[in-house]
């Protein structure tokens, strides 16, 4: 497959519900998060009617030549332009496609959004995480020991951050 070349971030909407939910509960993707429970649909609506009409968030679908193939959260929690993200790719989107979807959310929230620093936290365990923070240029800020709970064991969070002037 050729290179994708042609990428676009537009803010999602509520045709994009069903897609969105689908990569969410890939068992791939799901490992990853918080919540680790398969989310219905109606609590994914309730989700997006919360969150599309609130001004800190930024919910956004990464195309490339046309095609949707991830999904970025972006979400401002302190004053100054202080923001946490989060962010997947469909769980079949070619390769290379995390990479342009991470260069084209940052160019979002530092051009676009006017955002200061971008923040994110990541399960220790998922390494392939980890690497790609630190390859976008993201700083490891911190570990914090223990800090989630699955329901079985306990995990560290690695955080980090990216200033503007970055």
């Amino acid at each position: 497959m050729p290179p994708l070349t042609l990428t676009r971030l537009r803010p999602m909407e509520s045709r994009d519900l069903e897609l969105v939910l689908g990569w969410r509960n890939h068992p791939e993707i799901r490992r990853y998060m918080y919540t680790q429970h398969a989310i219905t649909l109606e609590e994914h609506s309730r989700w997006f009617e919360r969150k599309s009409i609130d001004p800190d968030f930024h919910l956004l679908i990464f195309e490339a030549e046309g095609c949707s193939l991830g999904f970025i959260n972006i979400h401002q929690i302190a004053a100054g332009g202080i923001a946490d993200w989060g962010f997947y790719a469909a769980p079949d989107a070619p390769k290379g496609t995390g990479r342009r979807l991470g260069q084209a959310a940052l160019h979002y929230a530092f051009a676009e959004a006017g955002l200061h620093k971008l923040c994110g936290q990541v399960l220790a365990f998922n390494e392939s995480s980890v690497r790609y923070h630190l390859a976008l240029g993201f700083t490891q800020e911190g570990i914090l020991r223990h800090q989630h709970f699955d329901g079985q064991r306990y995990h560290d969070v690695v955080c980090f951050g990216l200033l503007a002037s970055d």
